[in-house]
């Protein structure tokens, strides 16, 4: 079950692409373009089925691989796919991705900001202190584990159950074991300039997410007044669990900044 709030309306899926007053920016051509960006302990390979979904309907998708080893090294890396686009876009994150898309943003290739189960911090912010205001299950849970090098992981033993309770037990074995491994400072980034603010954005909320609260996630779309829908029952790996409702609001979001 899906359930789409705007401005705090109920209102249906079906009206997702009509724009707010808050979508200002009018590209004079169609946008093409999405940039896919993922989060922390995971890769771009997450992204397959949204991809799989968006290059059939026409669009033409970049995914970035972050190396996590820094928030200034992530964020460049988002910019320099950014620099490789042919025109506009949509960008787009998972998780701590949202951070680094919300810096990474400003990018004057940027039309608009799609945030998938993912933090969305302020000018000046932290995504580690904002956590704060809704504590998730996995940051009570003890099963963030620290490298002697200062680099993070989700313990594989609870992986399934923190992170992806709604893949498959072997699929989500996998995504355990293939982690990348984010270095601890990346969560304490502070943000500059927050591309929210200036820019159209969406919010896609997993339900039953337990790695960041689906409260914190609904808080910050509330605040940055994002179109907003939530995917009932979706684990925080909803972009991988339930790629055509992620990829529907890629879609309405490149159609909704296009008009």
């Amino acid at each position: 079950m899906i359930a789409n709030y705007v401005k705090g309306g109920l209102i249906c899926l079906c009206a997702l692409g009509i724009s707010n007053n808050s979508v200002a920016q009018t590209p004079a051509t169609p946008i093409k373009n999405i940039v896919l960006v993922h989060g922390a302990w995971a890769d771009g390979s997450g992204w397959k089925g949204v991809y799989d979904i968006l290059v059939k309907d026409g669009y033409n998708v970049s995914v970035v691989q972050e190396p996590e080893t820094s928030f200034t090294e992530d964020v460049a890396a988002t910019k320099r796919m950014l620099t490789q686009q042919d025109g506009p876009c949509i960008l787009v994150a998972h998780s701590y991705g949202g951070a680094v898309i919300t810096e990474a943003g400003t990018d004057a290739s940027v039309a608009g900001l799609v945030y998938v189960a993912a933090h969305m911090p302020d000018s000046g912010e932290k995504e580690s202190e904002d956590g704060k205001r809704f504590p998730s299950d996995l940051a009570k849970s003890g099963a963030i584990k620290k490298t002697s090098d200062g680099f993070t992981y989700i313990d594989p033993a609870q992986f399934h159950e923190l992170f992806a309770a709604d893949l498959p037990g072997d699929r989500a074995a996998f995504m355990a074991r293939s982690q990348v491994l984010n270095f601890t400072d990346n969560f304490s980034a502070t943000i500059t300039t927050a591309a929210w603010r200036t820019k159209p954005s969406w919010m896609v909320v997993a339900g039953s997410d337990r790695t960041i609260s689906p409260d914190l996630e609904r808080w910050y779309a509330k605040r940055a007044d994002s179109h907003t829908v939530e995917v009932a029952g979706a684990s925080h790996s909803v972009y991988v669990s339930h790629p055509k409702e992620v990829a529907d609001v890629i879609e309405s979001a490149a159609h909704a900044v296009s008009k």
